[in-house]
């Protein structure tokens, strides 16, 4: 096994990149469509075993202060072999010094805590795709069901849904 990291964009086999995403459901474009995001992202890393790709991570940022990691992924036989470690420690360095957000599959929160990062309650995000695009995404736990409140979290605003603001 002859494993290594690429962070350039070019002469990567952006089929595998859409193969290796699609396998997971964490993306249904093509390749076309997977270099034309990858190439437009301000940090790659692909993790390769001799010629093929095995795994992919993108990350967009300022460069400056903030970043967000997207489409990290490892080939299900590579799992358990610290590979996916080593791809995430290569897309973090390339964002050091930013703050970073993550948007990862629930089953992968233990994974990424043991990187450092923290779960968030006031995260939030808007999603294209149809009404049971959006409850599979509830179903798998990507999303809180619509109008959910945490108990605590309601600053500026009485808990239990009353519009009348209050000051802070």
């Amino acid at each position: 096994m002859s494993v290594y990291i690429k962070t350039t964009k070019e002469d990567i086999d952006y089929e595998a990149v859409a193969a290796l995403l699609n396998s997971f459901g964490m993306s249904g474009r093509n390749a076309d469509e997977q270099e034309k995001i990858f190439k437009s992202s301000y940090a790659v890393s692909f993790l390769y075993d001799g010629d093929k790709l095995i795994g992919c991570a993108r990350a967009l940022s300022d460069g400056v202060c903030e970043a967000a990691l997207y489409n990290i992924a490892l080939a299900r036989e590579y799992h358990g072999r610290k590979l996916g470690r080593m791809l995430i420690e290569s897309i973090l360095e390339q964002v050091r010094g930013c703050n970073i957000i993550l948007y990862t599959h629930p089953r992968t929160v233990a994974m990424y805590e043991k990187f450092g990062f923290r779960r968030q309650k006031t995260g939030m995000a808007i999603y294209q795709g149809n009404a049971d695009d959006l409850k599979r995404m509830e179903k798998t736990g990507f999303l809180l069901p619509e109008g959910y409140r945490f108990s605590d979290n309601e600053l500026g605003r009485p808990v239990g849904g009353n519009d009348e603001k209050t000051e802070i």
